[in-house]
């Protein structure tokens, strides 16, 4: 039988009693899947704590995946790491430093997400998922590909000057632009062999935009990756208060697009809907993106985040009508895939009867 997985992204609180109730109201929402995101500071201060959510989840029947929130910075916090590792930052093509982004290709940086990895094991971490990975664009072109660009620092480009024989141009080349989805198929190419080792999972999300280093030829060479198990996107559609997207078709054709790479590559998926920054009005839209994943073939659909993510300030409008709308969104998509199973079923039975 095709199994329909649902989740929802859950951040912000580590306080074990409310994390409880918490878990019971997202069973209670038809979600069978949860997402925790483990930062640096998870790491330094909620190490055991994050043990116990892990296990808490897993209690009430939910399949967890780990997040390496913010661990090499956006789009979850400021990377901790730079502070032990200077040298580590991304520098953009105008000289200037990204305060807060790490260069992939850092061997310092691939260091400690091997440490991370070891640590979210050591926590009963099964499933890594590695977040909407990207390189900076400090400016873009009216189509979206970088001007300035990162990462130009001393160690990039002698690797860039070693792969291609010639001097790193400040110029967004396409042979910079390759280069860019080299560094970051690399970076995965030897943190998730070191997490496959561990007999874990990797799953991958990214942002499918050319500012973040994220090109459909550069998901292909993620894809290709052995090591990595299951590719998904975000296609967010509420991003910017003065542009309108529809959002059935918007996330129906995003999803068509990442199931054919998934099918190219014999992968398994993730598509994410919006339930974050959701405008007072327009929770209904959560219903009609939802379908339009599943009308495109995702049975593997999650939500950011849990209550419309109203712990942060990037929070919906009104969490409580979002969490409803999700809630009710997720009961829709559970109950078709319930029909469409039983009937396979029936058919199957009928069409035994007639040849007996």
């Amino acid at each position: 039988m095709e199994k329909l997985r649902l989740g929802v992204a859950y951040h912000g609180n580590r306080i074990l009693k409310h994390v409880d109730s918490d878990l019971r109201d997202i069973v209670d929402h038809n979600f069978n899947m949860i997402l925790h995101t483990f930062s640096h500071n998870d790491w330094d201060r909620h190490r055991n704590v994050m043990k116990e959510i892990i296990q808490m989840s897993e209690g009430y029947g939910l399949d967890v995946w780990v997040d390496n929130w913010g661990l090499a910075g956006p789009p979850g916090d400021k990377s901790h790491f730079l502070g032990y590792s200077p040298d580590s930052h991304q520098i953009y093509s105008d000289g200037s430093m990204d305060p807060v982004r790490v260069c992939l290709n850092s061997p310092e940086f691939r260091s400690f997400t091997k440490e991370w990895i070891d640590v979210v094991k050591d926590a009963g971490g099964k499933s890594v998922y590695w977040d909407e990975p990207h390189l900076g664009a400090k400016t873009t072109d009216k189509n979206g590909k970088p001007i300035i660009y990162s990462c130009m620092c001393k160690r990039c480009k002698q690797l860039f000057e070693d792969r291609y024989n010639q001097v790193m141009p400040v110029e967004f080349t396409k042979e910079v632009e390759e280069f860019r989805s080299w560094t970051i198929s690399d970076y995965f190419r030897e943190v998730t062999q070191y997490s496959n080792e561990k007999a874990m999972e990797n799953i991958i999300c990214v942002m499918l935009e050319a500012q973040h280093g994220i090109s459909l030829d550069s998901l292909d060479l993620i894809a290709e990756l052995d090591t990595m198990n299951n590719i998904g996107s975000d296609p967010y559609w509420q991003l910017n208060d003065d542009v309108y997207i529809e959002p059935y078709e918007y996330v129906y054709n995003a999803t068509k697009l990442n199931l054919d790479i998934c099918k190219r590559h014999n992968k398994d998926h993730n598509i994410w809907i919006q339930g974050w920054k959701t405008p007072a009005g327009r929770e209904e839209e959560i219903i009609y993106a939802a379908d339009a994943a599943y009308d495109a073939g995702a049975r593997t659909i999650f939500v950011w985040g849990y209550r419309g993510c109203e712990s942060n300030d990037y929070g919906s409008k009104n969490p409580d009508m979002t969490w409803k709308v999700v809630g009710d969104a997720m009961l829709r998509l559970r109950n078709r895939h319930r029909d469409e199973q039983l009937a396979k079923l029936r058919t199957k039975i009928q069409k035994e009867m007639v040849t007996k």
